[in-house]
């Protein structure tokens, strides 16, 4: 139980961790690449740390000294001794299906956490089927544990329903073994680090609109870069300087792809009063400087080709509107139902605790502000960025708020807890 207390202000300067997905795919390239991969500022959570103990347990070497990362499998990647286990990383398992299911003799069975085991898989392993995988689990392989047995996989051309950069990631990951193209078409565009990354390695990738074709032509190649910092961690500290007055946030070295910076457009909607100055591109990444000024907000609409571009900084928006004069509404978040918890039920039931107008809809939430928020206990259903942004809301509380399941917050953001303290100008509060 962690116990958060009001704050007057928050103020200084902020390094939040590296970039969690760019982190991921950065160990998993590099695994595969022929003179491997050394970046600095990898993400130190929980989730990245499955993606690298599977790779170590199927005979990546790793090195990693503070937070640089070196990553390299000299002799290629076999089948592990027991099973891989990707914790509550979503990422891990998803992507680590793409990359197993081509890699011809490798035989593995990708487990979970009971939360992960829980969460669906067929978004992903029935359209690597269709590239002649052998994937068979749990309720069809909708759910882990799932075996895979590597082999020769073909192109293919997948329309996908939903957009996911998880599953784009593995199809494309597939594809780099087949002899054919192997396209992949989203709905709406969804995060692109999978192919900045890719053609940052070498691999050229052919894009239109929101179809990607990678087409294997050379060895992956590896490299050496920095990591910009994560914005989905970023995201809580906009939005802490925003609703709570006299506050100023600098954050240092964020990154600023376009597929992952929606919030900041939603929050522009709603007045909020901060600068962005690009430092230039990281291994292909944008980043730069953001500092934010208290705002007056006002409600606004997010829905449609915006929800994949901001899809893990909804439930700290969804604070933002509680706080926002007017109303917000944010549809077509259905996604949200299905990550470590179900973040639409849980995000409206502890907001509505702390005093916020919160209306539950089937794909995303009806808030009306400002709301005077009071004191109260939440729970984090154990979902990391649920325990961060009722952190984020308890600093605006008139009372102390009471997090369970706090400690979630490793998972991407070892250090939140302790920055917060900073910035609100205490100490350790617990």
């Amino acid at each position: 139980m962690k116990v958060i207390r009001s704050a007057k202000r928050i103020s200084g300067t902020v390094t939040v961790p590296g970039d969690k997905s760019i982190s991921h795919r950065a160990a998993i390239l590099g695994a595969v690449s022929s003179g491997g991969v050394t970046v600095r500022n990898f993400a130190d959570g929980a989730d990245c740390a499955s993606t690298l103990g599977c790779l170590q347990k199927m005979g990546a070497v790793v090195s990693k000294k503070g937070s640089t990362l070196s990553i390299s499998a000299p002799s290629g990647l076999s089948s592990p001794a027991g099973a891989l286990d990707a914790g509550n990383s979503g990422t891990t398992a998803r992507t680590l299906c793409g990359l197993l299911a081509g890699l011809p003799g490798l035989e593995a069975t990708l487990a979970g956490d009971d939360g992960l085991s829980k969460r669906p898989m067929l978004r992903v392993t029935e359209p690597l089927r269709a590239m002649g995988a052998s994937i068979t689990g749990e309720r069809g392989g909708d759910n882990l544990p799932l075996k895979i047995t590597g082999r020769k996989l073909r192109g293919a051309t997948h329309s996908l329903k939903t957009a996911s950069a998880q599953v784009k990631t593995a199809l494309l990951l597939a594809g780099l073994s087949t002899d054919e193209p192997t396209t992949v078409i989203e709905p709406l565009k969804s995060r692109d680090h999978t192919e900045r990354m890719l053609t940052h390695l070498g691999i050229p990738l052919y894009m239109d609109g929101n179809s990607i074709t990678i087409a294997p032509s050379r060895p992956l190649s590896g490299g050496e870069w920095t990591i910009p910092g994560d914005f989905s961690s970023a995201a809580f500290w906009i939005v802490a300087a925003a609703i709570l007055p006299d506050s100023c946030v600098v954050l240092g070295n964020v990154g600023l792809n376009p597929t992952r910076t929606g919030l900041l457009k939603a929050l522009g909607r709603m007045g909020l009063a901060c600068t962005v100055e690009p430092l230039g591109l990281q291994g292909g990444e944008p980043a730069g400087t953001i500092t934010v000024h208290s705002s007056r907000l006002k409600g606004t609409e997010v829905s449609g080709a915006e929800i994949p571009l901001m899809i893990d900084e909804l439930p700290i928006l969804a604070v933002a509107a509680a706080m926002a004069e007017g109303t917000t509404e944010i549809r077509d978040a259905m996604e949200l139902r299905y990550k470590e918890c179900d973040r639409i039920a849980v995000v409206a039931e502890g907001l509505t605790v702390l005093g916020a107008k919160v209306t539950e809809l089937e794909d995303g939430w009806r808030i009306t502000g400002p709301s005077k928020l009071t004191g109260g206990r939440v729970s984090s259903a154990g979902d990391h960025r649920a325990a961060m942004a009722f952190a984020v809301a308890a600093l605006a509380a008139d009372g102390p708020v009471e997090i369970e399941g706090h400690e979630c917050a490793a998972v991407s953001y070892p250090g939140f807890f302790s920055t917060l303290d900073r910035l609100a100008g205490r100490g350790e509060d617990r």
